[in-house]
């Protein structure tokens, strides 16, 4: 039986100073069976931006971050349909239905804030 590795790696840049937010990513590490279907949660201290300001990102180990999110549930033309996003105000969820091997690497959270702060 193979094993998906997912790392859900949690960091966190805040860019402006008119506040803070904490950012919370659970699982921190994922391991998943090819077909299983996986959820990634993310939790920011603050309600984002119009409640929808949240994008998701994956990462596979030394290549640039992909979009595969964006406004929570709104997917990128690339991205494919086992992805999807839910959530509003500061709970956030990606389920990934149907994992492939493809899928493992990092997931990254960002959420915007009013007055310029962003996270991730």
């Amino acid at each position: 039986m193979t094993s998906i590795i997912f790392i859900l790696t949690v960091l966190i840049h805040v860019h402006g100073c008119r506040g803070q937010y904490t950012v919370t990513q659970t699982p921190a590490v994922l391991s998943a069976t090819p077909a299983q279907t996986v959820t990634l949660n993310c939790k920011i201290s603050s309600a984002v931006y119009n409640n929808n300001y949240l994008h998701w990102y994956h990462q596979v180990s030394g290549e640039p971050l992909k979009l595969l999110i964006k406004l929570a549930n709104q997917p990128q033309s690339d991205t494919p349909s086992r992805f999807t996003g839910s959530g509003s105000g500061s709970d956030f969820t990606l389920t990934i239905s149907g994992v492939e091997a493809e899928d493992a690497g990092d997931y990254y959270c960002q959420s915007y804030h009013s007055g310029g702060v962003f996270t991730q």
